[in-house]
């Protein structure tokens, strides 16, 4: 299994999802297309994972555009997507959604609330990573997979082929002292209130490699 991740930021790499890849052998390449205009193609790739970004994928930049190319031509070929935070918005965006500025900026842990059965043992709650100002609309054909407090589009699922994220399930304690110690100033204006500092010391929830695996198993079954 050919596992190609988009990593836009150097600060918010793949985390839990090369935990899930390891266990199933799988070899993974991480591409840097906003620094080096290089993507997969999808002959190469039986799943793609396109991570978070500052940028917005309403942005002009042809990076952007190059991705959502790459995105309609796996959906087009059957082939399995995840995306999180920005992956999960330039997803909603090819399949016809928007991506707009969010209600509230939530930047911290905030429990999710699952939203559809579809997918089995899924547990009811989980308990994300959030790092963001902006959202995605719910796609036509999507099903909502996940909500919050303060946003209710948090996740959805395309046709057993995609599955979008807005918040984080990635991070392990690494990424988590990684992203705060860079970009810790972002906590600033959060609706959720919580320091650099008090988002380091939450630490990373032990079901979330849990849930990770579980939305990667179900997209790879369904492939």
């Amino acid at each position: 299994m050919r596992v190609n991740v988009l990593q836009h930021v150097s600060d918010e790499g793949p985390g839990a999802i090369l935990n899930w890849a390891a266990q199933k052998k799988a070899t993974v390449t991480i591409y840097h297309p906003n620094d080096f205009g290089i993507l997969p193609t999808v002959d190469e790739t039986d799943l793609l994972v396109v991570l978070g970004s500052p940028a917005s994928p309403n942005d002009d930049d042809q990076w952007i555009k190059d991705e959502r190319i790459l995105i309609k031509e796996m959906l087009s070929a059957k082939k399995p997507l995840f995306g999180a935070c920005f992956g999960a918005q330039q997803i909603a965006m090819v399949l016809g959604g928007k991506v707009k500025d969010a209600p509230a900026k939530e930047v911290g842990w905030l429990e999710i609330t699952k939203q559809t059965d579809l997918i089995p043992d899924l547990p009811d709650t989980a308990m994300p990573l959030h790092w963001h100002q902006q959202m995605f609309t719910i796609p036509e054909g999507a099903q909502l997979l996940y909500s919050s407090k303060y946003l209710r589009e948090q996740g959805f699922i395309y046709q057993n082929l995609a599955i979008g994220l807005q918040c984080h399930l990635e991070p392990l304690e690494l990424n988590v002292r990684e992203m705060c110690a860079n970009d810790g100033a972002y906590a600033v204006g959060s609706v959720l209130n919580q320091s650099a500092n008090e988002i380091v010391g939450h630490g990373v929830p032990i079901d979330n490699q849990r849930v990770m695996n579980r939305l990667l198993d179900y997209l790879m079954q369904q492939s």
